[in-house]
């Protein structure tokens, strides 16, 4: 079946951006003039994926006004004449078909997949994290959806990171598969899963990043996984229960190597990163604010204070 459905969960806390998130949820954070989710919605929207669901929680409400109608502001732009804000607002609205559910406890990704069983189906559906951006200009989502096409099963997103990183992340154990002409990233074959080991312990340098499109037999999986790392249910765990299902299973698991630009608004830092490089990019915004970094680089930077 075709892919039409795409899953963000959205119900962190969102701890490391604290104070500024003990009352705006992350996903809702700024990228620029527009919050961290809408790139992400307008991602899957790009790629055909117009049924979207949001797993929220309830003190993430702001998530799901942001997809929703103003009218009060619409009305005021428009007595001003501002076509261009107006528009701006409107886009949101416009990406996709935007539901939401709750997830009740904070029990780990794979449970908060788990929440969106009853609005998924029986159908394969796609997963996007909400704090990895995925560049516009890089097709992530679209090859892998071409991956599942023609190998069926489940596709995650896999990007080669330095040694001292992979316990940060779920690591895969690949192996390659041939390339077609319409590849623009590497495919492999997914054989095993790891979450977050240790430097001597992982498998490879191959690290699941925040986009996955899932077979619905995950969630008969992820009903009977225990709660593993952090003891919250991970949803690389029940993938790698997939990967070690035997051939006759029919439930392969591939990855597409992304090479492209991704930019972590999970992480303060990156989350500046992402901040200065689509503004500099902006034809809007871009040549007079990388005019004013190329100034402020060239002084000699900031001096910055050590007790802060």
């Amino acid at each position: 079946m075709p892919v039409t459905k795409a899953v963000i969960p959205a119900a962190g806390l969102g701890t490391r951006f604290l104070p500024a998130t003990k009352s705006i949820p992350k996903e809702m954070l700024p990228v620029v003039d527009r919050p961290a989710i809408e790139y992400v919605v307008e991602e899957a929207s790009r790629a055909g994926l117009r049924d979207v669901l949001l797993i929220t929680s309830r003190s993430k409400k702001a998530i799901e006004d942001h997809f929703d109608r103003e009218p009060e502001v619409e009305a005021t732009l428009e007595a001003k004449g501002d076509q261009v804000r107006l528009a701006r607002i409107r886009s949101a609205m416009s990406l996709a078909e935007v539901h939401s559910v709750r997830q009740g406890r904070p029990a780990g990704l794979g449970h908060a997949v788990l929440c969106a069983a009853s609005h998924v189906g029986h159908e394969p559906f796609a997963v996007l994290l909400g704090d990895d951006l995925i560049d516009e200009r890089d097709p992530l989502l679209e090859q892998m959806l071409a991956v599942q096409e023609r190998f069926g099963g489940s596709v995650m997103a896999l990007m080669e990171v330095p040694e001292e990183q992979v316990s940060l992340y779920g690591v895969a154990t690949v192996e390659a598969v041939a390339a077609t002409p319409s590849d623009r990233y590497g495919v492999v074959r997914i054989r095993d899963l790891v979450e977050k080991p240790a430097i001597e312990d992982a498998p490879s340098n191959y690290a699941v990043i925040g986009r996955y499109l899932l077979s619905p037999t995950i969630f008969e999986v992820l009903r009977d996984t225990p709660p593993g790392r952090g003891n919250e249910i991970q949803l690389t765990d029940a993938i790698r229960t997939l990967a070690l299902l035997p051939a006759s299973a029919d439930e392969p698991v591939h990855g597409v190597v992304f090479t492209g630009r991704r930019y972590d608004t999970g992480d303060r830092v990156d989350y500046l990163k992402a901040v200065v490089r689509l503004a500099s990019e902006r034809g809007d915004v871009g040549p007079e604010f990388y005019a004013w970094l190329e100034e402020y680089v060239s002084a000699g930077g900031p001096k910055a204070d050590p007790t802060t």
